[in-house]
Protein backbone atom coordinates (compact mmCIF):
# COMPACT_ATOMS: atom_id res chain seq x y z
CA UNK A 1 0.00 0.00 0.00
CA UNK A 2 3.05 2.15 0.57
CA UNK A 3 3.81 2.27 -2.55
CA UNK A 4 1.25 3.49 -4.34
CA UNK A 5 2.01 6.76 -3.18
CA UNK A 6 5.62 6.58 -5.12
CA UNK A 7 4.04 8.05 -8.07
CA UNK A 8 3.59 11.31 -6.32
CA UNK A 9 6.81 11.35 -5.39
CA UNK A 10 7.48 14.00 -8.33
CA UNK A 11 5.44 16.26 -7.31
CA UNK A 12 6.49 16.78 -3.65
CA UNK A 13 8.97 19.80 -3.82
CA UNK A 14 10.36 21.53 -0.70
CA UNK A 15 8.97 25.14 -1.65
CA UNK A 16 5.45 23.28 -2.68
CA UNK A 17 5.40 21.80 0.69
CA UNK A 18 6.12 24.88 3.14
CA UNK A 19 3.50 26.98 0.69
CA UNK A 20 0.57 24.23 1.41
CA UNK A 21 1.36 24.37 5.01
CA UNK A 22 1.81 27.81 5.54
CA UNK A 23 -1.51 28.66 3.50
CA UNK A 24 -3.66 25.78 4.74
CA UNK A 25 -2.06 24.63 8.44
CA UNK A 26 -4.54 25.78 10.39
CA UNK A 27 -7.28 24.65 8.45
CA UNK A 28 -5.80 20.89 8.05
CA UNK A 29 -5.18 20.92 11.36
CA UNK A 30 -2.43 19.69 14.08
CA UNK A 31 -2.97 16.53 13.76
CA UNK A 32 -2.20 16.58 9.79
CA UNK A 33 0.57 18.96 10.02
CA UNK A 34 2.45 17.19 12.66
CA UNK A 35 3.00 13.92 10.14
CA UNK A 36 3.51 16.14 7.44
CA UNK A 37 6.36 17.73 9.47
CA UNK A 38 7.61 14.35 10.86
CA UNK A 39 8.11 13.00 7.80
CA UNK A 40 9.91 16.25 5.95
CA UNK A 41 12.29 16.02 8.85
CA UNK A 42 13.37 12.57 8.73
CA UNK A 43 13.60 13.21 4.81
CA UNK A 44 16.37 15.65 5.84
CA UNK A 45 18.12 12.61 8.08
CA UNK A 46 21.49 11.85 5.61
CA UNK A 47 20.77 8.19 6.83
CA UNK A 48 17.58 7.47 5.74
CA UNK A 49 17.04 4.95 2.95
CA UNK A 50 16.22 5.68 -0.46
CA UNK A 51 13.70 3.37 -0.16
CA UNK A 52 12.30 5.07 2.67
CA UNK A 53 12.67 8.59 1.29
CA UNK A 54 10.45 7.39 -1.53
CA UNK A 55 7.60 6.83 0.84
CA UNK A 56 8.01 10.01 1.98
CA UNK A 57 8.05 12.28 -0.55
CA UNK A 58 5.21 10.40 -2.23
CA UNK A 59 3.26 11.02 1.01
CA UNK A 60 4.29 14.74 0.92
CA UNK A 61 3.73 15.44 -2.80
CA UNK A 62 0.17 13.61 -2.39
CA UNK A 63 -0.26 16.15 0.26
CA UNK A 64 0.57 19.49 -1.52
CA UNK A 65 -0.93 17.94 -4.67
CA UNK A 66 -3.63 20.37 -5.51
CA UNK A 67 -6.06 17.63 -7.18
CA UNK A 68 -6.05 14.77 -4.50
CA UNK A 69 -8.94 12.06 -3.91
CA UNK A 70 -11.05 14.45 -1.93
CA UNK A 71 -10.26 18.32 -2.41
CA UNK A 72 -8.84 19.70 0.25
CA UNK A 73 -11.34 22.71 0.39
CA UNK A 74 -14.29 20.32 1.13
CA UNK A 75 -15.33 20.62 4.84
CA UNK A 76 -14.37 18.46 7.20
CA UNK A 77 -13.53 15.62 5.17
CA UNK A 78 -11.14 17.67 2.40
CA UNK A 79 -8.42 16.17 4.04
CA UNK A 80 -9.40 12.86 5.50
CA UNK A 81 -7.46 11.28 2.38
CA UNK A 82 -3.91 13.70 2.78
CA UNK A 83 -4.19 12.08 6.41
CA UNK A 84 -4.28 8.63 5.56
CA UNK A 85 -1.26 8.50 3.49
CA UNK A 86 0.68 10.59 5.73
CA UNK A 87 -0.58 8.30 8.49
CA UNK A 88 0.27 5.29 6.13
CA UNK A 89 3.73 6.64 5.39
CA UNK A 90 4.49 7.65 8.87
CA UNK A 91 4.02 4.00 9.81
CA UNK A 92 6.02 2.64 7.22
CA UNK A 93 8.73 4.91 7.68
CA UNK A 94 8.67 5.01 11.67
CA UNK A 95 12.24 3.47 12.51
CA UNK A 96 13.38 6.67 10.90
CA UNK A 97 11.67 9.08 13.16
CA UNK A 98 13.95 10.13 15.76
CA UNK A 99 14.40 12.42 18.79
CA UNK A 100 15.75 14.72 16.28
CA UNK A 101 13.07 14.77 13.87
CA UNK A 102 10.36 14.83 17.11
CA UNK A 103 12.34 18.24 18.59
CA UNK A 104 11.91 20.25 15.20
CA UNK A 105 8.90 18.84 14.85
CA UNK A 106 7.25 20.16 17.98
CA UNK A 107 9.20 23.46 18.11
CA UNK A 108 7.26 24.24 14.21
CA UNK A 109 3.67 22.84 16.08
CA UNK A 110 4.61 25.38 18.94
CA UNK A 111 5.50 28.55 16.56
CA UNK A 112 2.37 27.77 14.20
CA UNK A 113 -0.30 26.92 16.76
CA UNK A 114 1.22 28.06 20.23
CA UNK A 115 1.11 25.64 23.44
CA UNK A 116 -1.08 22.64 23.42
CA UNK A 117 -4.26 22.68 25.91
CA UNK A 118 -4.14 19.92 28.66
CA UNK A 119 -7.24 18.07 29.61
CA UNK A 120 -7.49 19.94 32.41
CA UNK A 121 -7.23 23.27 30.76
CA UNK A 122 -3.57 24.15 31.79
CA UNK A 123 -1.12 24.76 28.84
CA UNK A 124 1.25 21.89 28.72
CA UNK A 125 4.04 21.69 26.49
CA UNK A 126 4.51 18.89 23.53
CA UNK A 127 7.26 16.10 23.88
Amino acid sequence: MANDLEPYANTYSENGFWDKLKVYARQAGRELVEKALLLFYAAQRPEVPVWARSIIYGALGYFILPADAIPDLTPLVGYSDDLGALALALATVAAHINDEVRTKTQDKLRQWFGETQAADGGARSER
